[in-house]
């Protein structure tokens, strides 16, 4: 691609920064990831290795090797100051999304990148106004499992350029082969905002013992073929993405549907999170 695309930064490396760092590192690019701490940086690195090796296993890449090799692992954030794309995926938390974003603008030296936030719930103009280019600052929420599921959710603020949103999509749809769909800036944007709702009345339907989690599930598998129900959808999800998207649509919306159930929020209390802690609303090996 045109100037401005082959260096990508990518902060964070959980279950979403990896994703992303491994679908650009797969594309070509030189992809460098930053995390806050060494044992955090060991576990990503150990998940994308993981990742690489099942898509070589199964003849989706040639050699899980040659990809790893594009892909450098730092702790400073310093060491993004050539990148000419910088996701952001860290914890799903105003504050320290916007720390992040003050930071970014500091150590990110081209005045053309563009610095990109992958929440899946916060508004984009809340990262942009807190740097000194907000009009090179986009929402480009992708979804977990980044490798496998194709949408990714550009979002523009109000001080977005449509330049800026142009390039994004040639980032997403041109190099990493995604297919982007539009969205307004607010709160859970396309996807979340008709999806957690739905996953809500679900814990709540659970919450009441109108039925049981797996009757609920199996409910929407044969009934109305989605490809599996809404509390495992939850589990995979992350019970805490889940708590804080609710909460951020009812933040910005007030509206009783975006509630987060009581049985939601004392799981999350309880570590209960889904398949990352092993057990949410089923237990995981």
């Amino acid at each position: 691609m045109e100037n401005g695309m082959d260096r990508v930064g990518v902060v964070g490396c959980g279950l979403m920064g990896s994703g992303i760092a491994e679908v650009s590192a797969r594309a070509g690019l030189d992809v460098v990831v930053v995390e806050s701490s060494t044992a955090a940086l060991d576990a990503g690195r150990a998940r994308l290795e993981k990742s690489l090796a099942r898509a070589e296993a199964k003849g989706k890449i040639d050699s899980a090797a040659e990809v790893l090799e594009r892909i450098g692992y730092v702790t400073d954030l310093g060491d993004l100051a050539d990148r000419q794309v910088v996701v952001e995926a860290i914890v799903e938390d105003e504050g320290a999304k916007t720390e992040l974003f003050r930071t970014l603008d500091r150590v990110v030296l081209d005045p053309q990148a563009i610095l990109a936030s992958n929440t899946s719930s916060i508004p984009i103009m809340k990262l942009g106004v807190v740097t000194a280019r907000p009009q090179h600052v986009i929402g480009v929420h992708f979804f977990n499992p980044v490798p496998v599921l194709q949408l990714v959710e550009l979002v523009p603020s109000l001080l977005t350029s449509s330049d800026t949103t142009e390039r994004a999509r040639a980032f997403v749809e041109g190099r990493l082969g995604k297919r982007a769909i539009d969205c307004q800036d607010r709160a859970g944007f396309v996807v979340n905002a008709l999806l957690i709702p739905f996953v809500l009345s679900a814990i709540r339907m659970l919450e009441s013992g109108f039925a049981t989690a797996e009757d609920i599930d199996r409910g929407l598998v044969l009934g109305a073929a989605h490809p599996q129900g809404p509390l495992a959808l939850a589990d995979l999800i992350g019970l805490d993405t889940t708590k804080a998207v609710a909460e951020s649509l009812y933040e910005e919306f007030k509206e009783p549907l975006y509630a987060a159930p009581p049985l939601l929020a004392r799981m999350v209390d309880a570590g209960l999170l889904g398949r990352k802690t092993g057990r949410g609303f089923y237990t995981y090996e």
